[in-house]
C-alpha cells in the first residue's frame, strides 16, 4: 500500500504486462548496480521470462565475472505467487492458469537461488536476504498463504540466512522435509500421529530449495534413521526427489525404511476437486504410519 507514495514513481511504477520485458529490464537495471525485484505475480506466468532467467540472469557471472561493486546480476530478485488457491469467482482459468508450482525448473538452472517461504515473518527476512544476496534469486510464495496467513513480522529490518534449512519441530523418531504451505499440513498431521503412536517427529523447513542446506537434512536422518519429503508440486522430477536421492547416497547405512515423498499427482490441475492433487494431513499421516511400522 502506497509503495509509490513513499518512494516515489521513478522507484515504483506499473510496466506493461510482458514477463519476458519485466524480467529483461531488472536484469539490465542489475547489471548497473541496482537490486531490482521484478514481480511476475503468478508464477504460471513466469515461463515467457524462462530464456532471460536462464540464459542471462544465471549465466552473468559465469560469463562476465562480477562488476567493480562485486556484483554480477546481484540483487535481481523475481517474485512469483505458486501453486494451489481456493475457487474464488472467477472461472476455471483461474485453476488452470493460477495453481502451478513449477519450482523444481529453476532448480536444475545453476547461477539461480530459489527460496520458497512458509509464512510472512519468513517471507520478509528471506526476500531482505535475496535482495542484498549477489545471486539472482527466485522467490516464490504459496499464494493460498495470503488469504490464510496472519503472522507477526518484526517492523525492523532482518536478514534469514539463505541455503539454510530449519528444524521446525525436534524429534528422533523420523524426519520431515518439507517448504512453503505443506508445513502447516505437515504440523496437524504429526500432531495426530505423535498422539497415536507415541513417537517424536523431526519437521524441517528447506526455505530455499536450491542450492538446498544437505548438512541439516543428512546429519537429522541419520539420528532418526527414517525420512519423509513432503511438497505440492508432482512427484515426478520434483524436489523430492533429489532430497531422496542425496538421503540415499549419504544416509544409506543409516536408514531403517525406504524414504517416502507425499507430493502432488504427476498431473495437471483439475477444474474442480482441486485438494485432491495436493498433499493433505490423512496423506501424511498414513506416510508416517508405514514409514514407522516398516
Amino acid at each position: 500500500m502506497n509503495l509509490a507514495s513513499e518512494f516515489g514513481d521513478d522507484r515504483v511504477f506499473n510496466t506493461p504486462l510482458t514477463e519476458q520485458g519485466i524480467v529483461g529490464f531488472a536484469i539490465g537495471a542489475a547489471f548497473e548496480g541496482m537490486r531490482p525485484v521484478a514481480e511476475v505475480q503468478f508464477a504460471d506466468y513466469v515461463y515467457p521470462a524462462f530464456d532471460q532467467l536462464v540464459n542471462e540472469a544465471a549465466k552473468a557471472r559465469f560469463r562476465a565475472g562480477v562488476n567493480a561493486k562485486g556484483q554480477s546480476c546481484g540483487g535481481l530478485v523475481v517474485l512469483c505467487k505458486y501453486f494451489y488457491v481456493p475457487p474464488t469467482s472467477e472461472h476455471t482459468n483461474s485453476r488452470r492458469y493460477h495453481s502451478q508450482s513449477p519450482e523444481s525448473l529453476f532448480t536444475h538452472i545453476p547461477g539461480l537461488r530459489v527460496v520458497m517461504p512458509r509464512g510472512p515473518a519468513q517471507a520478509k527476512g528471506l526476500l531482505l536476504a535475496a535482495i542484498a544476496s549477489n545471486d539472482p534469486v527466485v522467490f516464490m510464495e504459496p499464494k493460498i498463504l495470503y488469504r490464510a496467513a496472519v503472522e507477526y513480522v518484526p517492523a525492523e529490518s532482518y536478514e534469514i540466512p539463505l541455503s539454510k534449512a530449519e528444524i521446525v519441530k525436534p524429534g528422533k523418531d523420523v524426519t520431515i522435509i518439507s517448504y512453503g504451505t505443506p508445513l502447516y499440513t505437515c504440523s496437524n498431521a504429526i500432531e495426530k500421529a505423535e498422539a497415536d503412536f507415541g513417537c517424536q517427529i523431526e519437521l524441517i523447513d528447506l526455505r530455499t530449495i536450491y542450492p538446498w542446506d544437505r548438512p541439516t537434512i543428512i546429519e537429522s536422518v541419520k539420528r532418526t534413521g527414517k525420512a519423509i519429503v513432503v511438497h505440492e508440486s508432482m512427484t515426478n522430477s520434483g524436489v523430492g526427489a533429489e532430497v531422496a536421492a542425496t538421503i540415499q547416497e549419504q544416509c544409506f547405512l543409516n536408514l531403517e525404511a525406504p524414504v517416502a515423498r507425499v507430493c502432488g499427482w504427476s498431473t495437471h490441475m483439475g477444474l474442480i476437486y482441486e485438494r485432491f492433487n495436493i498433499p493433505d494431513v490423512t496423506r501424511i499421516y498414513d506416510a508416517i504410519k508405514t514409514t514407522l511400522d516398516y
